[in-house]
């Protein structure tokens, strides 16, 4: 449990029922949030705890209990007492619950690492709340990167936030593209707190809702064909409407749709124009290996993009990866001619033949496989 509970700061009457050598009815009652004699932040913790121990025979009664803890019970129990050990594991299951969040996020005791705990899986609501205590956010930064990474948070706050980490100087290791995040807001006018959603906000969940829907009709394969006269990639038709709403977005807005959108959306977005877009893309915690491997073939991305992927030590772990930066003419010759002795020999053969392929790319293969015979 994070924060741990001081067990030696418990009342007596908790650590007797926590006992496992107590009446088998009195810990069952305990177990069900009813324990007589206890008062409810005790009659919490006491829940709490043997929900955390596994080896307690009536954990799974205690765990049933805190997917379903009675109201009167958490309402009564919510004050300054109650262990900030005992909130950790409370507090995440109302998350999306605005009238108890407006207690819990106002008892002292509360941790900031509960509230980045909070703010990973709160309703927009509930996000509203946790950003605009900006002196928490500046005491952990985890909240700012869990606010952001989380769909329901507003765009508009996730701009304010950013911006806020930025001039507090903040570097948020936990936002993978956080460079790219920071710099798509750089002379933006950053929207004050209100009530109701702006327009920004109203496009970002449009957008969430066309690109969920086209995705269960789309395979990953079907993002782009090639045309058969020009050699270019062309998006699928089912993907256009996907492409208009994020032509509507400004730099910031199509950052975090290439962080926190669908595969669709990336393979869109990760051959955008804008370098700082593209990168986002490259670098979404959601990617996959199956993504990667169609970029890093794409002749319609961008060297920086591919750089990314040379540069990773998981992706390139995949051979497919290495193989279509080989045979991919974007990718600099000094980058390839390092990938070349990694290349199975029947590759290595096909390159050395292939008319596909730039004439250095051909005669390293040679090269290579000349050394492989000697």
């Amino acid at each position: 449990m994070h924060p741990p509970i001081d067990l030696s700061t418990l009342s007596v009457a908790v650590a007797r029922v926590l006992d496992l050598k107590a009446p088998a009815a009195l810990r069952t009652m305990a177990a069900r949030g009813v324990a007589p004699g206890l008062k409810p932040h005790d009659a919490l913790t006491v829940v709490a705890l043997m929900a955390q121990d596994d080896a307690d025979p009536l954990v799974e009664v205690a765990r049933a209990t805190l997917d379903a803890i009675p109201e009167r019970l958490l309402d009564a129990a919510l004050v300054a007492d109650l262990p900030a050990g005992v909130l950790a594991v409370v507090a995440p299951k109302f998350a999306k619950n605005t009238a108890v969040m407006l207690k819990i996020l106002a008892l002292p005791q509360l941790e900031t690492s509960t509230v980045a705990a909070l703010a990973a899986r709160a309703s927009e609501a509930v996000a509203e709340l946790i950003a605009i205590n900006e002196e928490r956010m500046l005491a952990d930064s985890t909240i700012i990167e869990q606010l952001y990474l989380n769909k329901a948070t507003r765009m508009s706050t996730c701009d304010r936030i950013i911006e806020f980490a930025v001039r507090s100087g903040k570097e948020l290791t936990g936002i993978a593209a956080f460079h790219e995040v920071a710099a798509a807001i750089a002379g933006e006018l950053i929207a004050e707190p209100s009530d109701e959603p702006g327009f920004d906000d109203v496009l970002f969940v449009e957008a969430e809702a066309i690109a969920t829907e086209v995705e269960a009709g789309v395979s990953n394969d079907e993002t782009h064909v090639i045309d058969e006269e020009t050699g270019e990639e062309k998006l699928v038709e089912k993907l256009k409407p996907v492409k208009l709403k994020l032509t509507d977005m400004n730099v910031s807005q199509k950052v975090r749709r290439a962080m926190l959108g669908t595969p669709s959306e990336r393979a869109i977005l990760v051959r955008d124009n804008n370098k700082i877009v593209a990168a986002a893309a490259i670098k979404s915690p959601m990617i996959q290996e199956n993504e990667v491997v169609r970029i890093a073939g794409s002749r319609n991305v961008s060297e920086d993009v591919l750089s990314v992927i040379v540069r990773s030590r998981e992706w390139m772990r995949t051979y497919q990866v290495k193989l279509n930066l080989v045979q991919n003419p974007r990718v600099p010759f000094t980058q390839v001619a390092k990938l070349i002795p990694l290349l199975r020999e029947s590759d290595l053969k096909t390159l050395a033949g292939s008319k596909n392929v730039s004439g250095a790319v051909s005669l390293a293969a040679r090269q290579h496989l000349q050394r492989k015979t000697k």
